[in-house]
């Protein structure tokens, strides 16, 4: 799927298949993204605040520059993602024994 820049803001996409789509700058402020697959997906600077993106596979995807401040990552697949320049915040939840700090995540 081709979404650069779409506004998906508050957009159910629950289980939905984004597996390698291009989300690059997209606004994504509390879409529910709960058990989406988003595998090798392209979401770099990306606005995720907000967002559910709990039992998300997000597994290679490109999520360098993100705004994740609140957002919703429990038991989120993160595995071999790139996180750089990733923003959080103390609300932003994570999988549990992941370490943002050694992912990049500012």
């Amino acid at each position: 799927a081709f979404l650069y820049m779409a506004d998906l803001s508050g957009a159910n996409l629950e289980g939905a298949n984004l597996t390698r789509a291009n989300l690059e700058g997209a606004n994504l402020y509390r879409a529910n993204l709960e058990g989406a697959n988003l595998r090798e997906a392209d979401l770099s600077s990306a606005q995720i605040y907000g967002a559910n993106l709990s039992e998300a596979d997000l597994s290679e995807a490109m999520l360098f520059g993100v705004d994740l401040r609140g957002a919703n990552l429990y038991g989120a697949n993160l595995d071999r993602a790139d996180l750089g320049q990733t923003v959080a915040d103390e609300d932003t939840r994570w999988p549990e024994g992941f370490d943002p700090v050694a992912a990049g995540v500012v």
